[in-house]
């Protein structure tokens, strides 16, 4: 499809280099192993022709970036550019009169592959991460290199997307535990061993508890309860927080219907769930949220969906039809940490939200900081101004609570009203009728 060399012709370059290095051990080289960020959900969402022809674009472009690298150029036999499927890309660097050469060259690819492509009308930001191994660093096999660049890029990917790893021997033994914590995560969902622990949502004028936002953990086999910061983003990668998801939503409803059976105020109480990226994209979120709620027997409207900007920017079209669909059944929609991804203000007034919320990083500041309160003031404004509730996550202090209620702020959720708790916990918390 590219044109480019596959993997066993690369392999076999490898190979090659790799003998040289033996015989000549001060000949320094380098495997570049590159990988397009996001790129399955792009072809989720935009279709495999578009994704087809982003790889195209993507080829050509870090052809004329090689090109135009003055340490590539020396190369006289075989390629230095090589796909080995999908959207994995390999490169190697020979002759290298240091480290920070290949690293260079990295960063100097990573940035020319950040700027957009367009693809059939669309504009795509597809950045790449890279992993490089030396082969300074030793190794037995050709195929050892292959492996810690391949290492290398997914340390890039999860601390960052879009940036370059140089690989060292604490990669190997962090890879196996990776490997390990993905086996624990497929057993954990058939298991059912996600459960979900609960935030109350505040009325910051009347004290009262509107809701509660679910927030799963995993109670591991070895009884330690671990939150979602370690397990998030490999249940992404893997798929497996589709069945998470479909676990958290349905404890979250079944904990709901409990609830409002001991609550007797005249506004039902209601439940936040939070929506990945890959559950907005399945083709059957729509029939399972329905499933759930006549299962249940809750009212639609006291389930609250939280999504984030990067996953409507993503694909705005898609993300709008299925929010519509949402609504249609009757849920309420919130936009989860307002202000700190893509700029989807053109967007915003287009999408069925109910309302915004308003991220922890801005409201951890506004007593000291005049410029994070101006912004918590602004989208506040602009919320009422689309007819939004605005929530306000991460309250710490009283003095937050009070500068949020007199800015309009109608919710409020954080360490000042509660911790995350378990579920018996914060039934006991509702029964108390905490106030502040």
């Amino acid at each position: 499809m590219t044109g480019l060399p596959n993997r066993a012709l690369f392999m076999d370059r490898l190979k090659r280099l790799a003998e040289k290095a033996k015989r000549k051990p001060d000949n320094l080289f380098a495997l570049l192993f590159l990988d397009l960020d996001q790129f399955k959900l792009i072809n989720d969402s935009l279709g495999h022709l578009v994704g087809d022809q982003l790889i195209v674009a993507f080829a050509r472009r870090l052809e004329h970036e090689l090109r135009s690298t003055d340490i590539v150029s020396r190369f006289t036999e075989g390629h230095a550019l090589a796909r080995l499927g999908g959207d994995e890309f390999t490169v190697l660097l020979d002759d290298l009169q240091h480290a920070s050469d290949a690293l260079r060259i990295a960063e100097r690819i990573g940035e020319a592959l950040k700027q957009p492509f367009n693809i059939s009308g669309n504009e795509i930001f597809a950045s790449v991460s890279i992993g490089v191994s030396l082969s300074s660093t030793g190794f037995e096999r050709p195929e050892d290199l292959l492996r810690d660049a391949d290492t290398a890029m997914y340390r890039a990917k999860s601390a960052r997307r879009g940036s370059v790893e140089l690989f060292d021997s604490e990669m190997r033994a962090s890879a196996v535990a990776r490997l390990q914590m993905e086996t624990d995560l497929r057993q954990a969902a058939d298991r059912h061993e996600f459960c979900n622990w609960y935030q109350l949502i505040v009325n910051l004028k009347t004290a009262q508890v509107r809701g509660l936002e679910a927030l799963v953990r995993w109670r591991h086999p070895s009884n330690r309860l671990i939150e979602p910061g370690e397990f998030i983003s490999i249940a992404e990668e893997t798929g497996i927080i589709i069945p998470l998801g479909r676990q958290v939503l349905k404890q979250a409803c079944r904990q709901l219907y409990a609830w409002q059976q001991l609550d007797a105020s005249e506004t039902p109480l209601m439940v936040s769930v939070n929506l990945s990226r890959k559950q907005l994209l399945q083709t059957d979120l729509i029939s399972d949220i329905r499933e759930e709620l006549d299962d249940v027997g809750i009212d639609p409207s006291c389930l609250k969906l939280e999504i984030t900007e990067s996953m409507v920017m993503l694909n705005p079209e898609r993300a709008k039809t299925t929010l519509r669909e949402l609504k249609a059944l009757g849920v309420r929609i919130a936009m989860d940490d307002f202000g700190t991804g893509y700029s989807s203000l053109s967007y915003l007034h287009k999408l069925p939200l109910d309302a915004l919320k308003v991220d922890r990083s801005f409201v951890s500041q506004i007593e000291s900081d005049a410029e994070k309160l101006e912004i918590v003031r602004t989208i506040i404004t602009l919320a009422h101004n689309l007819g939004l509730e605005v929530i306000a996550e991460g309250i710490e202090t009283r003095e937050q609570m009070f500068i949020l209620r007199e800015l309009g702020c109608e919710l409020g959720q954080g360490y000042l009203f509660s911790r995350p708790l378990d579920a018996d916990a914060a039934t006991d918390l509702l029964i108390a009728e905490p106030v502040w």
